[in-house]
């Protein structure tokens, strides 16, 4: 705000400065001169092409970790006095943080449901629109070793697999995956983040894990990838929305709006999530 009212009182000190100039030459030499300075009194009184500034924090669903990051530096290099931090997490932590009173701007979780409940809270405002899709998808250690190829291989008694945790949307999804196909999993371990299914499964304590294909993707050639056909139908949203407590509404609507915009929405989609 402060850069903004300086750019502020420059244009109005030049505003005044051209606008004696053309009073002496009046004065001096006739009307004439008074015309030619219409123009440019106009130009200095027009506001700057980038108003936006200021500092956001946005909570995000643990799987947009990359992309959103990408996403971010494009956004604060097109708007240079923007700053972004994130906090990222299980989209069922990042609401109860918020509840708890945790300052946010942006809040973007990975389905609606989630959303909903900050909603009822009335932690959200205006309008939540979908900016991504997500299915899920199985990764192992690289290589194989278990020779798993479906979703039944996961409920070996050698194989030990991590999912999420049911109150997470990739443990609702997973849940879902089980009630359509009637495969029940006994998973070692239950995560509150994907992420950190991820990790398990990239660390070696683990040899199977239920992941989004958006965290198989990021992960390269760390972990192989099964693909669980029965997966796809089980689509989760992701929503985008300014919190009720921000305190720089214009730069949060802003950036939500870029986040549904054509360069991000690229991204998105090179990092694997579908199309809203």
């Amino acid at each position: 705000m402060a850069s903004r009212l300086r750019r502020a009182r420059r244009g109005l000190i030049g505003a005044l400065a051209i606008a004696g100039a053309a009073l002496l030459a009046g004065c001096a030499g006739g009307a004439p001169a008074a015309t030619d300075t219409a123009a440019p009194a106009d130009a200095a009184a027009a506001p700057s092409a980038d108003t936006l500034s200021g500092e956001l924090t946005v909570f995000a669903a643990a799987s947009l970790n990359q992309v959103f990051d990408e996403i971010a530096a494009d956004f604060m290099a097109e708007h240079p006095e923007t700053s972004i931090t994130f906090n990222y997490g299980g989209s069922s932590g990042l609401v109860t943080q918020m509840q708890d009173g945790a300052p946010v701007d942006v809040l973007a979780t990975a389905n609606e449901s989630t959303m909903k409940n900050a909603i009822e809270a009335s932690l959200m405002s205006a309008e939540q629109p979908i900016f991504a899709t997500n299915v899920l998808t199985v990764v192992v250690e690289p290589g194989n070793p278990k020779n798993i190829t479906g979703l039944s291989d996961l409920t070996r008694d050698d194989v030990a697999l991590v999912v999420c945790a049911e109150q997470v949307p990739c443990g609702a999804a997973t849940n879902k995956l089980e009630e359509t196909t009637g495969i029940t999993l006994s998973p070692v371990s239950e995560e509150n983040a994907v992420t950190d299914v991820l990790g398990k499964i990239t660390t070696g304590q683990a040899d199977a894990g239920i992941v989004y294909v958006t965290d198989a993707r990021g992960a390269g050639d760390q972990v192989a990838e099964v693909v669980i056909p029965e997966a796809a139908d089980i689509v989760n949203n992701y929503p985008i929305g300014v919190t009720a407590s921000t305190t720089n509404p214009e730069l949060a609507q802003a950036f939500v709006d870029y986040v549904l915009a054509a360069s991000a929405q690229q991204k998105l989609q090179a990092a694997g999530f579908g199309a809203p």
